[in-house]
Protein backbone atom coordinates (compact mmCIF):
# COMPACT_ATOMS: atom_id res chain seq x y z
CA UNK A 1 0.00 0.00 0.00
CA UNK A 2 1.34 3.42 -0.99
CA UNK A 3 0.64 5.30 2.23
CA UNK A 4 2.04 8.62 0.98
CA UNK A 5 -0.25 8.52 -2.05
CA UNK A 6 -3.25 7.80 0.15
CA UNK A 7 -2.42 10.83 2.32
CA UNK A 8 -1.99 12.99 -0.79
CA UNK A 9 -5.42 11.86 -2.03
CA UNK A 10 -6.94 12.76 1.36
CA UNK A 11 -5.27 16.18 1.28
CA UNK A 12 -6.61 16.72 -2.24
CA UNK A 13 -10.13 15.65 -1.23
CA UNK A 14 -10.29 18.19 1.61
CA UNK A 15 -10.25 20.97 -1.00
CA UNK A 16 -13.85 20.06 -1.85
CA UNK A 17 -15.11 20.26 1.74
CA UNK A 18 -18.29 22.21 2.38
CA UNK A 19 -17.55 23.86 5.73
CA UNK A 20 -19.29 27.26 5.98
CA UNK A 21 -19.64 26.93 9.78
CA UNK A 22 -16.45 25.42 11.16
CA UNK A 23 -14.11 26.38 8.28
CA UNK A 24 -12.26 23.12 9.16
CA UNK A 25 -11.67 21.11 5.99
CA UNK A 26 -11.09 17.37 6.23
CA UNK A 27 -10.40 14.87 3.48
CA UNK A 28 -10.30 11.09 3.48
CA UNK A 29 -9.15 8.45 1.03
CA UNK A 30 -10.05 4.78 1.42
CA UNK A 31 -8.22 1.98 -0.39
CA UNK A 32 -10.13 -1.14 -1.44
CA UNK A 33 -8.68 -4.63 -1.62
CA UNK A 34 -8.84 -4.29 -5.42
CA UNK A 35 -6.61 -1.19 -5.31
CA UNK A 36 -9.30 1.41 -5.99
CA UNK A 37 -9.21 4.67 -4.04
CA UNK A 38 -12.38 6.51 -3.07
CA UNK A 39 -12.19 9.98 -1.55
CA UNK A 40 -14.50 12.05 0.58
CA UNK A 41 -14.64 15.40 2.33
CA UNK A 42 -16.62 16.70 5.25
CA UNK A 43 -19.98 18.22 4.38
CA UNK A 44 -21.57 20.47 7.00
CA UNK A 45 -25.15 21.48 7.57
CA UNK A 46 -26.59 24.19 9.78
CA UNK A 47 -28.26 21.32 11.64
CA UNK A 48 -25.03 19.75 12.89
CA UNK A 49 -26.58 16.29 13.19
CA UNK A 50 -26.95 16.33 9.39
CA UNK A 51 -23.23 16.91 8.91
CA UNK A 52 -21.24 14.03 7.40
CA UNK A 53 -17.55 13.46 8.06
CA UNK A 54 -15.02 12.85 5.29
CA UNK A 55 -14.36 9.29 6.40
CA UNK A 56 -17.99 8.24 6.10
CA UNK A 57 -18.38 10.01 2.75
CA UNK A 58 -15.39 8.07 1.34
CA UNK A 59 -16.56 4.73 2.74
CA UNK A 60 -20.15 5.26 1.61
CA UNK A 61 -19.02 6.23 -1.91
CA UNK A 62 -17.01 3.01 -2.12
CA UNK A 63 -19.89 0.90 -0.80
CA UNK A 64 -22.41 2.54 -3.13
CA UNK A 65 -20.24 1.35 -6.03
CA UNK A 66 -20.06 -2.23 -4.76
CA UNK A 67 -16.81 -2.15 -2.79
CA UNK A 68 -16.96 -3.56 0.73
CA UNK A 69 -13.43 -4.87 1.34
CA UNK A 70 -10.82 -2.36 2.41
CA UNK A 71 -7.08 -2.19 3.12
CA UNK A 72 -7.03 1.16 4.90
CA UNK A 73 -8.11 4.77 5.10
CA UNK A 74 -6.18 8.04 5.31
CA UNK A 75 -7.56 11.19 6.95
CA UNK A 76 -6.03 14.68 6.67
CA UNK A 77 -6.95 18.30 7.29
CA UNK A 78 -5.55 21.82 7.02
CA UNK A 79 -4.05 21.46 10.47
CA UNK A 80 -0.37 20.91 11.27
CA UNK A 81 -1.69 18.52 13.94
CA UNK A 82 -2.90 15.00 13.30
CA UNK A 83 -6.66 14.58 13.37
CA UNK A 84 -8.52 11.39 14.15
CA UNK A 85 -11.88 9.96 13.08
CA UNK A 86 -14.78 10.67 15.42
CA UNK A 87 -16.61 7.88 17.24
CA UNK A 88 -19.32 7.57 14.58
CA UNK A 89 -16.71 7.24 11.84
CA UNK A 90 -14.71 4.74 13.86
CA UNK A 91 -17.85 2.65 14.30
CA UNK A 92 -18.39 2.65 10.53
CA UNK A 93 -14.74 1.66 9.99
CA UNK A 94 -15.25 -1.22 12.43
CA UNK A 95 -18.48 -2.26 10.67
CA UNK A 96 -16.67 -2.58 7.35
CA UNK A 97 -13.51 -4.03 8.90
CA UNK A 98 -11.13 -1.32 7.70
CA UNK A 99 -7.93 -2.59 9.33
CA UNK A 100 -5.66 0.46 9.11
CA UNK A 101 -6.18 4.15 9.82
CA UNK A 102 -3.55 6.61 8.62
CA UNK A 103 -3.80 10.12 10.04
CA UNK A 104 -1.95 12.88 8.26
CA UNK A 105 -1.34 16.56 8.57
CA UNK A 106 -1.11 19.42 6.10
CA UNK A 107 2.66 18.83 5.77
CA UNK A 108 2.08 15.28 4.51
CA UNK A 109 3.43 13.61 7.65
CA UNK A 110 1.51 10.61 8.88
CA UNK A 111 1.01 8.10 11.68
CA UNK A 112 -0.62 4.69 11.41
CA UNK A 113 -2.99 2.89 13.74
CA UNK A 114 -4.77 -0.42 13.70
CA UNK A 115 -8.48 0.38 13.92
CA UNK A 116 -8.89 -1.47 17.22
CA UNK A 117 -6.23 0.82 18.77
CA UNK A 118 -8.50 3.81 18.23
CA UNK A 119 -11.76 1.95 18.91
CA UNK A 120 -10.89 -0.88 21.31
CA UNK A 121 -14.42 -1.46 22.58
CA UNK A 122 -16.40 -0.97 19.39
CA UNK A 123 -19.99 -2.09 19.21
CA UNK A 124 -19.61 -5.14 17.02
CA UNK A 125 -21.65 -8.08 15.90
CA UNK A 126 -23.50 -9.48 18.89
CA UNK A 127 -23.08 -13.21 19.34
CA UNK A 128 -25.65 -14.94 21.52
Amino acid sequence: MDRKNLILKALEARKHAYVPYSKFRVGAAVLTDEGKIFTGCNIENVSYGDTCCAERVAIFKAISEGNTNFKGIAVASDSPDFIFPCGMCLQVLVEFKVPLIIVGNVDGQHKEFITTELMPYAFDEIKI
